[in-house]
Parts: C-alpha cells; structure tokens; sequence
C-alpha cells in the first residue's frame, strides 16, 4: 500500500527538512555554520570576507573589464580545495610519525569552453619533502583527505574528475 502525503512547506521549512533528511541519509551531524559577505568594489571586483576575519580581493581577467587585482573566482575555488587537502595531508603525515618537513600541491584543471565554465578535470600533484618518508603512508595520506576528510575534495568530486600523483623528496 503506497501512502501519499501533500503537504504545503514554506522555503525555510523545505531548506529545513531537506537539510534533515540529508543529515539522517547520510549520518552527517549538523555542524557550524559558517558565512561570508562578497561586496562588489565595481567594475568585475569583489571584496570577500570571511566570517573568521580575513578578506580577499577577488577581480576579473582584463578581458571581462577586470584589471588583475586579485584571483578569479574560480581560482580561489581551486586554491580552496589545495588548502583543505594539504593541510589534511600534513595533519595524518604528522599522525603517522613521517618526518615531513615540506608539502606542496600544485593543481592544474580544465574547464570547459562553453558556459557554465565548470570545471572537467582537476588533478592534484603533491610534492612531500621530508626524511625517511614512506611512501604508502604518503599515499595513504592522500586518499585519506580525498576520500574521507577533505570537504571541499568530497563537494567538487562528485561533479569533476579529480586525481591525485605525489612525490617525495628526502
């Protein structure tokens, strides 16, 4: 016997319930909330603050009427996603009793040519320095945040290809 309900949600009851639903679906305790005001500075320029205090100045490519004052947006998205996966990297190195002293990520992606620009591949290559670093817990590091830990690598991979190489230099 199949039950219908219809009931009449406002959007903040709706955006509610969804919310719910996905922390039950998925056994995600709701978290913090975190903020951040974009204010456009003219032009294609926009200063964004974050709700912990810091501010970036975000502008447009020359040929959008930008004049090169600060990154992309969607440079910041990928600089994002660098800052969430190496600090995680770091932090199980650190775990793991690695004797790292460095990590760099470098990141290139592809967009795509016609709007929305999305992004279509990004690949992440980690460069570990550090002594007597081995290299399946590197490995294992990595997947760890891709897979686990990093919200911004777990949002972005379900919609573009990410994949990850590392070095290690002693």
């Amino acid at each position: 016997m199949l039950i219908t309900f219809v009931v009449s949600l406002s959007n903040h009851e709706r955006n509610q319930f969804v919310q719910g639903f996905l922390h039950k679906r998925y056994l995600v305790p709701a978290g913090e909330e975190m903020k951040t005001r974009i204010t456009w500075k003219g032009n294609v320029s926009f200063l964004a603050e974050s709700g912990s205090g810091h501010s970036v100045l975000m502008d447009g490519a020359p040929e959008a009427g930008g004049q090169n004052l600060g990154p992309r947006p969607m440079e910041m998205l990928l600089m994002g996603l660098g800052g969430c996966t190496t600090f995680d990297v770091v932090q199980i190195l650190k775990k793991s009793r690695q004797d790292i002293s460095d990590c760099v990520v470098e990141i290139e992606a592809e967009r795509a040519t016609v709007d929305p620009k999305i992004f279509t591949h990004i690949h992440l290559h980690f460069i570990i320095t550090g002594n007597n670093l081995n290299p399946q817990q590197v490995e294992r590091a990595i997947s760890l945040s891709s897979e686990k830990y990093c919200s911004a690598s777990i949002m972005l991979k379900s919609t573009v290809k990410i994949t990850h190489d590392f070095e290690i230099i002693n």
